[in-house]
């Protein structure tokens, strides 16, 4: 017997989550961290696409790891959020930021989540849209505004409501619609904990099933906001390189998705766990930059003063297995 009905009712079915690319969180089962597993300041710094605000508290949100085979969560996800807060203080807490604004315009949308906290406080959950360019915020509508995290891991759900978005301007590349788990307006300074797990931001107001993807699939759309190239052995080699005149190699680096916007370039060591290697001999870097990025990729230029040879043929070499990366980033 042909199984095409029972495939088009699963494919039809919200409850059964046969419908594929309703989650527009990127990272909601926290599989990529390729920024670091911890992190104590405001900013991105732990898993990809989650921002922490710190706004005058003490914490670190940290990954954490479930044990292999637990039935508390469906699906059997590895990692999940945590946040150890040892001061609080408004507005402490996680933003995840989703490009754009006008096209969440007057419509809802539902939030789903998997929470706990070995130190329980009420959390406040909350929505504003921005307009980068007049840097203008307009809030949605969050219904229920606030939960409180119990010692068992439950499944949260919230319904959003957002704006006419009638106070900003038409899209731009920088603007977003942001959804936040903190500690809210309250300024008390109590420690407390939230872990998080499967996290879900939907059209719609029922919340269905989590959309599972695989590593691949969401190393991927990280890569849009953060493309880091590191190396886990020494000596690992990352770009090929070509002498220009006595001072300077460039080589080109092709990303390998469109990166939201041209990225801002950094890298996570000394110049001296750089090499700039060639047949018979090697020259620490007196500066790696970035000589003009778009989009798509970037001129790497590694200057190394009177040792080089235009026309010769080089490469680029981290030596420092612990903090030697390049990254790009184009984050929101």
């Amino acid at each position: 017997m042909s199984r095409a009905r029972d495939f088009a009712d699963l494919a039809g079915s919200a409850d059964a989550g046969g419908l594929t690319g309703r989650n527009l969180v990127i990272n909601g089962d926290f599989q990529i961290w390729q920024r670091g597993t911890s992190q104590t300041t405001v900013g991105y710094g732990s898993a990809d696409r989650w921002r922490l605000n710190v706004s005058g508290a003490t914490l670190t949100g940290s990954q954490g790891t479930f044990t292999d085979g637990q039935t508390a969560v469906p699906g059997n996800p590895r990692f999940y959020l945590a946040l150890d807060v040892t001061t609080g203080n408004d507005n402490a807490g996680w933003f995840h930021r989703l490009e754009g604004t006008h096209e969440f315009a007057n419509d809802v949308y539902t939030l789903s989540f998997w929470a706990k906290s070995d130190t329980p406080r009420a959390m406040t959950v909350g929505s504003n849209s921005h307009d980068l360019s007049a840097d203008v915020f307009q809030d949605n509508t969050v219904s229920p505004t606030t939960f409180t995290p119990t010692s068992s891991w439950q499944k949260f759900t919230f319904k959003f409501t957002h704006s006419s978005m009638n106070t900003l301007g038409s899209f731009a590349s920088g603007d977003y619609t942001a959804f936040f788990i903190t500690q809210g307006s309250d300024t008390s300074t109590a420690a407390w904990k939230l872990d998080l797990a499967l996290v879900q931001f939907e059209k719609g107001e029922v919340a269905t099933p989590f959309e599972h993807r695989s590593y691949a699939d969401e190393l991927q759309r990280c890569r849009r906001y953060l493309y880091r190239i590191e190396t886990d052995t020494a000596n690992g080699a990352f770009v090929n390189l070509n002498g220009w005149d006595t001072n300077n190699t460039y080589g080109s680096l092709r990303f390998p998705v469109e990166m939201r916007a041209a990225p801002s370039f950094s890298y996570g060591a000394a110049l001296s766990d750089f090499l700039i290697l060639s047949a018979g001999a090697n020259y620490t870097p007196t500066t790696i930059q970035s000589n003009g990025n778009n989009k798509h990729g970037i001129e790497l230029n590694m200057v190394s003063t009177s040792n080089i040879t235009a026309g010769r043929s080089y490469w680029a070499r981290m030596s420092d297995t612990t903090n030697g990366f390049i990254q790009f980033d184009a984050e929101l």
